[in-house]
């Protein structure tokens, strides 16, 4: 056997390593070696991130074409990593609790399983190889939702994610299978030319994208969205709603373009439709929330039809966008949970109204959700406002001209529910605000850490033009 071809597998290899480390120092950690389990967990990862963060400059296939690499994907890994590094260090006082920190081994081990599952979905030049990523990723997660098994929410919610998975697993594998039969092939480069927009072969499209639909929370596949978010430990549904949501992004633009690009006709006017149910239904069902988790699950459903305006055009453009658009999306996202954890766990309040008053006792916590809102919304010069014009442009260049209009008369509609947390934070007045308080140092690091990426993603060009340049290397 040539071991060389696992040089193409360095981030699964690498990150196998990391998993093997912390499942035996969870073995043989004390209860004072457990209080260094967040600081070892968050060097593994930083290590694991610097070494696989350069990709190389080739691209190859091993294990018969059922495993591909290339620069691109190196660049996706590492934005995922990065973003499971932030969920780690805001989950140390979550882990910290009585009913919790002995099972912080079990945490990370489970986090970092869904992130290897990832990996090896995103990598799959195969659709078994992808059908197996994708179960990989799924199942540690259910565990994760239901961290909390006390709590009956918890319990609830990890019922209701196992059992949609479930079946969108079941519609997603009844869908390759009619590909099998119509193609005779599940390999990706053997595909294309076999198709020609036969009946069977939309008939397997359609069941692949709702098997797929389920993982990005695309209208009308987003009906367990708000139970789970609201229901798994904030940690987790941080996690949930950037790490998870990027990497089925990515892995749906891949496959459209290298496995469905004949029929690309076809396909486009289904998503076409997708992104506009999808902005629509989440920015108008946000505006009810009164639960802080169930608004960001209904924004985190409407920032999905914006990640997908990268996707409809299928084009190298709409890749490097859509890969920009998660790092983004994900550094704001995560800032506003790191908010909500932490006030979560300091006192229990869940619900918008609680934010009342909140800068008066937390002027630095409000001001950080501010501008992550503000990202979210697409105002300059945060990050949010760069990511939103190159996804709009994507589609813009494609012909998609009143997509992007009604994309952009949405984003009006969500700068109004955004604007309802700031202004309870800022002008609504409370008998009770929250109490002031000091956040630990590994929160504080993370916040600091999403702050800077807010403010500099945006205004450091470079990290777009080194996106675009692996980019068009796919």
């Amino acid at each position: 056997m040539d071991y060389s071809q696992f040089l193409y597998m360095k981030e699964e290899v690498s990150l196998v390593g990391v998993i093997a480390i912390l499942f035996l120092y969870d073995l043989i950690a004390g209860e004072k070696g457990r209080k260094y389990f967040s600081l070892i967990t968050c060097l593994l990862l930083g290590g694991h991130i610097i070494y696989n963060f350069l990709p190389t400059s080739t691209s190859g296939a091993v294990f018969g074409g059922m495993y591909y690499y290339t620069p691109m994907m190196t660049i996706i890994k590492s934005i995922l990593t990065f973003g499971t590094l932030i969920v780690v260090m805001q989950a140390d006082t979550w882990l910290r609790r009585e009913d919790t920190k002995f099972k912080q081994g079990e945490f990370y081990v489970l986090l970092l399983s869904t992130l290897l599952g990832m990996f090896f979905m995103i990598a799959s030049g195969h659709f078994l190889m992808f059908f197996i990523g994708l179960e990989m990723a799924s199942i540690p997660m259910a565990t994760l939702i239901a961290f909390d098994k006390y709590k009956h929410d918890s319990a609830e919610a990890g019922g209701k994610y196992i059992l949609t998975a479930m079946f969108s697993s079941a519609l997603l594998l009844f869908g390759l299978s009619l590909l099998y039969g119509a193609c005779g092939t599940l390999y990706f480069d053997d595909i294309p030319a076999t198709l020609d927009g036969n009946l069977m072969q939309m008939a397997a499209f359609v069941f692949f994208l709702a098997g797929i639909g389920f993982k990005i929370s695309i209208v009308p596949f987003h009906l367990w969205t708000a139970d789970v978010y609201q229901g798994a430990p904030t940690s987790v549904t941080s996690f949930l709603s950037v790490v998870s949501k990027g990497s089925a992004v990515f892995v749906l633009l891949t496959i459209l373009m290298k496995v469905f690009a004949p029929m690309v006709q076809e396909w486009q006017i289904i998503i076409y439709g997708l992104i506009v149910v999808t902005i629509t239904i989440g920015n108008l069902f946000a505006i009810r929330q009164k639960n802080i988790k169930r608004f960001l699950a209904f924004s985190s459903i409407s920032q999905a039809g914006y990640i997908l305006l990268g996707v409809i055009g299928g084009t190298q453009l709409g890749m490097s966008s859509l890969v920009y658009y998660v790092l983004v999306y994900m550094v704001a996202n995560l800032a506003i949970f790191g908010v909500v954890s932490i006030i979560e766990q300091r006192t229990g309040m869940i619900n918008i109204e609680d934010y009342n008053g909140l800068y008066l006792t937390n002027p630095k916590l409000s001001f950080l959700t501010t501008l992550a809102l503000f990202s979210l919304a697409g105002i300059p010069p945060f990050a949010g406002f760069f990511s939103k014009f190159f996804v709009f442009m994507a589609a813009f260049e494609k012909g998609f001209y009143v997509l992007v209009i009604i994309a952009l008369l949405n984003t009006i509609i969500s700068l109004y529910y955004y604007l309802l947390l700031v202004k309870a934070m800022y002008i609504n007045k409370s008998d009770s605000p929250i109490e002031s308080f000091k956040s630990d140092c590994y929160t504080r690091t993370s916040l600091v850490i999403c702050l800077i990426g807010i403010v500099c993603l945006g205004l450091a060009g470079v990290v777009y033009e080194t996106i675009s340049l692996f980019g068009y290397g796919m």
